[in-house]
């Protein structure tokens, strides 16, 4: 009797109602195999949880959607292929009819969204035209709404989050002049290529560039991860950071547009140089 009543306490005990000198617990502990499930439970719901948008965020995306994207995206943005349909006048557009033409938002996620909104290249004022920075016409709470309505379209890539002080600035300024500076310059100042212009980076920020490396923006090409990795990314970001604000040893930076700039810069200065030292020289011979 004396035996079993023992091992009913430590039975009990192992589960967390009676410890086995007689103590009855309020709650019962878990195992230690239990409470590691439950851990790796927590932190595989967690994220999840974290990153999905609320039904009201994308369900208010959806109405903003509709009264500002619909017209050219089509409905649940399915696209609007060639020849088109014609629209009116709206948002930021031209007054005026024309032809809209656009592509499928399903499967962009939510990086495409969120980087022509917090650009101002969308609402487009003219279709066809290239995109250019401008006004933000959206707030913040509008583009997180919108944004996660284009990302509940379709599977598709988040936002990066790209992190320039793991790069390396040197290793940056080699891979942006092998795929960016032929366009952007090496400075990153823009440029001018056939029907279109690559714009500055000045007012671009991290994740701003880390998105239009993922997406290719207009003409520009599109970099998977095997064409450029997160850590190259990481390193182009980052000399982008430094080509903003560079070091100027030599002093006058004359807006860090190349060297074409400069030495048209110094053959002015020369040339006026040598015109003065002239009339010097030859008034003095007058003066004799």
């Amino acid at each position: 009797m004396i035996a079993r009543s023992i091992l009913w306490r430590n039975r009990h005990a192992s589960v967390g109602g009676l410890t086995p000198d007689g103590t009855v617990t309020n709650s019962p502990q878990p195992s230690f195999p239990v409470a590691a499930l439950l851990a790796v439970c927590g932190a595989l719901v967690l994220p999840l949880a974290a990153g999905a948008a609320s039904p009201s965020k994308v369900e208010q995306g959806s109405h903003l959607y509709g009264r500002y994207c619909l017209a050219c995206h089509g409905l649940d943005g399915s696209g609007v292929g060639a020849p088109g349909r014609t629209i009116g006048a709206g948002p930021l557009r031209v007054q005026g009819q024309q032809r809209a033409t656009a592509p499928s938002l399903r499967g962009v996620g939510a990086l495409a969204a969120d980087f022509y909104l917090r650009t101002g290249y969308m609402p487009l004022r003219r279709v066809g035209a290239q995109p250019r920075r401008s006004r933000v016409f959206f707030d913040e709470d509008q583009i997180q709404a919108i944004t996660a309505y284009v990302a509940s379209l379709g599977r598709g890539p988040a936002i990066p989050a790209p992190q320039p002080s793991r790069g390396d600035v040197g290793e940056g300024l080699h891979r942006f002049t092998e795929h960016c500076a032929g366009c952007h310059q090496i400075v990153a100042e823009g440029g001018y290529v056939t029907g279109a212009v690559a714009p500055p980076l000045e007012n671009a920020t991290d994740v701003q560039i880390a998105e239009a490396v993922r997406i290719g923006p207009y003409l520009m090409p599109r970099f998977s991860k095997q064409q450029i990795s997160d850590r190259e990314l990481d390193s182009i970001v980052a000399y982008v950071r430094y080509a903003k604000h560079p070091d100027d040893p030599g002093g006058w930076s004359l807006g860090h547009i190349g060297p074409v700039p400069e030495g048209l810069v110094t053959w002015f200065i020369a040339a006026v140089a040598t015109v003065g030292f002239c009339i010097v020289i030859g008034t003095r011979l007058r003066s004799r």
